[in-house]
Formats: structure tokens, C-alpha cells, sequence
């Protein structure tokens, strides 16, 4: 077997899968190459005689399906949408994915943003590395104080919309690291998750006026688009945050960038956006009371490990005839012994 790798992977999975095939390791993150177009994808695949897959972004559409030789698919990511699974399981092609690969990575990151805005950190950097601010008397010490002067996180009211695999984690660093006070806004977990982390079910109306801190963890589905609007952000307290490490579709954006540049609500904390890949001239960057980041909230050393064992494990797993763990299409291994 030949398998070609586009997905940021690790020595830990490759020492795994060397056992069993030939590696050809090209991560886009190095290389910048994305596989969209399935004609590029499909000539990369048969010039390579690679007949497993394993990708991050890379689209493996029916041209591709019906157009090379796979036999197993591996997918970096929490949900495999970049596949034709109906395609694949006609042609009983396995394929692995890695839920909550980076929900730790993105549950660090949330806290983050939190301590950003609560304690100013990105406006006090930003200040010092201006060149601008020196402390050269006792108004100015004064000044500098009164002007940073922030918020603690423990104890606060945090309310929490969608209970998932980010959501959770949140939770559990809030309430157990910060002894914060959780709200749930989930219609879909049951209530035995939420005692988990001490929290309270409330409506959303109840989150948005009690929180503190706003945080979204829900998955985009068509009834919660733009859930979070003018509407919303109205409810909030005009010193409460609201911090999106989800996806941007949950926020009407042009209604945030209006309350955030009124004050309406005391800032943000957001690494989503309606347009990405962020850079210098996002429109939220020159708003003093909100902390951006590009998208990142799943990018760590650790994550890029965590996905590599799980696919590189999953597959060894099915060649050697034991289950897999991480399975989208498990009827594919109906009638097989394992």
C-alpha cells in the first residue's frame, strides 16, 4: 500500500503506518497546496499510485472516488464533509476521522480571550509596543493603572451556547479552574452533561442578560444562523464580552462590528470570522476593545499529535481486523469478522 499525506501529521502516526505502506508526506501547511479541483487531486493520486488518503482539506469528491484506486481515507478533522460518503461506503472505502482532535486546543484558547479582554492584555501590549506610552511621572504611573484596570475571571457568570466537545471542555476550565458560575444553552444535551460542570439550563434570552461572558460552541446548523444579532447583542450587559472561537455564521457580523464600536457591550474576543483568511485589514482590528485571532483555535503541537494516532491507530486497527474507533461509515464492516 502507498499512502499519500496532505494533513500536518506526526512522527508518532507515521511510525505507525510505516509498518504497512510506503509514505508520501506533503503537508499543505508547508507546501500551500490545497487539493480543490478534482482533476489536480486526481492526476496527484495516480502519478503517486497512492491508494490511501489522508487529508485535512483536500476534497475527495465522486470524480476522485470513481477515479483512483482508494481503498482507505483518512480525514483530520472533527467531521468528515469533505468526503462523498455516500460514495465512498458504496465502494466500502473506510473512512476515519478525528472528532475533538482540537477541542482542547480550542477550549485554551477561549479562556484566553476571556483573560484578554477581561484584564486588557492585547490593549496593554498593544500600548507598550507603540512607542508612544512612556511612564515618566507619577500621573503617568497613575494613568496607566486606572486605564488597564481589568476584570477577574473567577467567579464571574459565563454563559455557554452549545455543550459539544469545545463547550464542554470550557466549561469544566471554568468552573473548576475559575469556580465561575455556568449557564447552558443547549436544547440537544441532556441534562446528566450539564451537572457534569455544575451548570444551569436557561433559555437564551436568560444567558444573554446574566452573562458576564458570552461564549459560542455551537455547531452551524440552518435554525441557529445569525443567532446571536442585533436582537441579541442587546440583551447582553453593556460590560459583558462575547467571545466566538465557533464559526461566524452564529453572529450577524455587521451587527457585532456595530455594538462593538458603540460600546454597547464591553468588547470581544474572536478568532471566526465572515472572511477568511484573516489579516492586517479586518475591520475589527482597529476597535480598541476586541482581541482578534486568525482562525487558530485548533492550531497546536499537541492537536497535530492527537490526529495523527487517531487516524494512524484506526487503520492499523482495520487491517488487522480489530474495530475502529473512529468509523464514519462502520456498515462498511458489516458481515467482516472483527
Amino acid at each position: 500500500m502507498k499512502a499519500l499525506i496532505t494533513a500536518p501529521f506526526h512522527e508518532a502516526g507515521f511510525s505507525i503506518l510505516k509498518k504497512y505502506m510506503d509514505i508520501i508526506y506533503e503537508n499543505w501547511r508547508e507546501t500551500g497546496i490545497l487539493y480543490r479541483d478534482s482533476h489536480d487531486y486526481i492526476e496527484k493520486i495516480n502519478k503517486e499510485k497512492a491508494d490511501v488518503l489522508i487529508t485535512e482539506g483536500d476534497m475527495i469528491d465522486e470524480d476522485v472516488l470513481s477515479s483512483c484506486n482508494i481503498k482507505i481515507i483518512g480525514i483530520c478533522r472533527g467531521y468528515p464533509d469533505n468526503v462523498n460518503m455516500d460514495i465512498a461506503t458504496q465502494k466500502r472505502i473506510p473512512v476515519f476521522f478525528t472528532p475533538d482532535r482540537n477541542a482542547d486546543a480550542v477550549a485554551d484558547l477561549t479562556i484566553g480571550l476571556m483573560l484578554c479582554q477581561l484584564r486588557q492584555i492585547t490593549n496593554s501590549d498593544r500600548l507598550l509596543r507603540s512607542g508612544t506610552f512612556f511612564v515618566d511621572t507619577g500621573e503617568a504611573l497613575a494613568n496607566l493603572y486606572r486605564r488597564f484596570m481589568g476584570w477577574e475571571l473567577g467567579g464571574k457568570t459565563v454563559g455557554i451556547i452549545g455543550l459539544g466537545g469545545v463547550g464542554f471542555r470550557v466549561a469544566q476550565r471554568l468552573k473548576f479552574g475559575f469556580n465561575a458560575k455556568i449557564l447552558i444553552f443547549d436544547p440537544y444535551i441532556d441534562e446528566k452533561k450539564i451537572k457534569e460542570v455544575d451548570g444551569k439550563r436557561v433559555e437564551l434570552e436568560t444567558l444573554l442578560k446574566e452573562s458576564d461572558l458570552v461564549s459560542l460552541h455551537a455547531k452551524v446548523t440552518g435554525e441557529n444562523i445569525g443567532m446571536i444579532g442585533e436582537k441579541e447583542l442587546k440583551l447582553m450587559k453593556p460590560t459583558a464580552y462575547l467571545i466566538n472561537t465557533a464559526r461566524a455564521a452564529l453572529v450577524d457580523e455587521d451587527a457585532l462590528f456595530e455594538a462593538l464600536k458603540e460600546k454597547r457591550i464591553a468588547g470581544a474576543g474572536l478568532d471566526v470570522f465572515g472572511s477568511e483568511p484573516v489579516d492586517s485589514d479586518n475591520r475589527f482590528l482597529p476597535l480598541d476593545n476586541v482581541t482578534v485571532t486568525p482562525h487558530a483555535g485548533g492550531s497546536t503541537y499537541d492537536a497535530e499529535i492527537r490526529q495523527s494516532l487517531m487516524i494512524a491507530q484506526d487503520i492499523e486497527n482495520y487491517l488487522k481486523k480489530k474495530k475502529p474507533k473512529f468509523l464514519k461509515n462502520p456498515e462498511i464492516l458489516k458481515g467482516e469478522k472483527l
